[in-house]
């Protein structure tokens, strides 16, 4: 692979790496981790034609080493970040109600269990493949789609009761 078509195929995912990093760790520990990932895919850029998928893979090699460093900084999780909402033309009152809910869903994915919290953030986030999302949490496919609909539907009942207790003031 040229210099030149690592850059227009490889590099663009650096910044979905770093948001994957970025689950796991501070954002100066995953900034060396995107940068470690494209080191690295950079030394295999002979042998990246081999690969299906070098998106799948920089993921991999991303996680790996996240949970690395882990290991060795001893890191509690770490709550998504970076996610906003799409800007629309909203009144002021409803561009809050807007804001209140992402900060909400926020604040219910945080508090999943890491696995449905990746994955939630590899398929809603990242929009990546159930297949690629299997190769990187090392899960088979059935089970990243179950994970993925206990943690919607932990997220959406959790949203349903806060809106019963916000709008009936119990």
């Amino acid at each position: 692979m040229t210099q030149q078509a690592f850059i227009d195929e490889v590099l663009p995912h650096q910044d979905k790496v770093y948001r994957l990093a970025r689950n796991y760790l501070s954002n100066a520990d995953s900034e060396d981790v995107a940068q470690e990932v494209m080191i690295r895919l950079w030394q295999k850029r002979a042998e990246l034609s081999g690969y299906r998928s070098v998106p799948a893979l920089a993921m991999v090699i991303a996680r790996n080493l996240c949970l690395d460093r882990i290991k060795a900084k001893g890191y509690q999780n770490s709550s998504l970040n970076g996610i906003s909402e799409p800007a629309h033309h909203q009144t002021p009152a409803s561009a809050l109600e807007a804001k209140d809910d992402t900060a909400l869903a926020l604040s219910i994915i945080s508090q999943l269990p890491e696995q449905q919290r990746i994955i939630v953030h590899l398929r809603d986030v990242e929009e990546m493949e159930y297949e690629e999302i299997a190769a990187v949490v090392k899960m088979n496919v059935n089970t990243v789609r179950v994970n993925l609909s206990r943690a919607r539907k932990t997220i959406r009942e959790t949203m349903i009761k806060n809106y019963n207790y916000e709008y009936h003031g119990n």
